[in-house]
């Protein structure tokens, strides 16, 4: 053969993505090295793999899908012989799969990561970000074997571990009249202006607090991204309702933001790892799940305020 597994691994992520530059962002290539992988590939195999559109990005070819399918099994299958070496030898070594939930990986993630390497130095995390949908459907593509999510509508198929339980609580500007409260209730903040952050089965969450006591909430602006959200609260847009705690309390444009507790029982959102059931956990899915175990918990949660160390300080 002339071509090599990772010109193959170039390739799978510009199918997946269709788009050279999603899939320089996924794999953390440069998009020159993926074209040259592809072009290679095209010649040495004579077929067209992609159709490029101008500024659009790429489509597969009838051809390109199916190499895609093998591709995707010749790479895994080659993966597998360092799976079973190291099961064998009772080493934990090879690269990982994760997905994590957009809102949770900048704060979980490079610290959970950069622990799990350097106690398994023969190991290597690859990573990819995504809402709940996406991330569900990377799984039984098997783009990703674990994840790091969020127990919002756990699908059958899908195995999830709870790690540590996040309530919700308002987000408000320092000036904000409400910034001086300990608490506030839903009926205090019903006729406020709301940023929502619009996120698949994450706004049905926060919205599905106001149904569960007859309101109806003002929603002034919308966002998928979390620090828009944070930094329009920040700037007196309104107010938003959140689970993540980061530790900092200032929003990208260096304004202080302040968290509030929401009044009342309200269900939490609980973080975990999922995976398929029907695959069977290898060495390595177990000493990361181990390893997640102890890094997140109520006392302690990578990039942000614990719910234990919350409730130790006074309000």
């Amino acid at each position: 053969m002339r071509f090599t597994l990772r010109q193959l691994e170039y390739f799978i992520a510009a199918g997946q993505t269709g788009s050279i530059t999603l899939a320089s962002e996924r794999i953390h290539i440069s998009q020159p090295s993926i074209s040259t992988a592809i072009a290679h590939l095209e010649r040495e195999l004579s077929v067209q793999l992609f159709v490029r559109h101008h500024a659009q990005g790429l489509t597969l070819t009838p051809i390109g899908r199916e190499v895609l399918r093998e591709a995707k099994a010749l790479v895994e299958q080659a993966e597998g012989l360092y799976t079973l070496a190291s099961e064998a030898g009772g080493q934990v070594r090879g690269p990982l799969s994760l997905g994590c939930m957009v809102t949770l990986a900048p704060m979980l993630v490079p610290e959970l990561a950069h622990a799990f390497t350097t106690a398994f130095p023969a190991t290597q995390i690859r990573y990819v970000e995504g809402d709940q949908e996406q991330l569900i459907i990377g799984l039984r593509r098997s783009e990703t074997e674990v994840v790091l999510t969020y127990d919002l509508h756990v699908p059958d198929d899908i195995h999830f571990t709870p790690l540590v339980d996040l309530p919700p609580h308002v987000l408000v500007a320092e000036g904000h009249p409400l910034a001086e409260q300990t608490a506030v209730a839903m009926a205090d903040i019903v006729d406020e202006p709301m940023i929502l952050l619009d996120l698949p089965l994450s706004r049905e969450y926060f919205l599905a607090l106001f149904m569960a006591e007859g309101l109806q909430p003002k929603i002034a602006a919308r966002s998928a991204h979390q620090e828009v959200v944070r930094t329009m609260v920040a700037n007196g847009h309104g107010y938003t309702l959140f689970n993540v705690r980061p530790r900092s309390d200032l929003a990208l444009d260096g304004k202080r933001l302040r968290r509030v507790r929401l009044a009342g029982t309200h269900r939490p959102m609980r973080i975990g790892l999922a995976r398929l059931k029907q695959l069977n956990r290898s060495r390595l899915v177990e000493a990361f799940e181990t390893h997640c175990r102890a890094f997140i918990s109520d006392a302690y949660i990578p990039g942000m305020v614990a719910p234990a160390i919350e409730r130790r300080v006074p309000r």
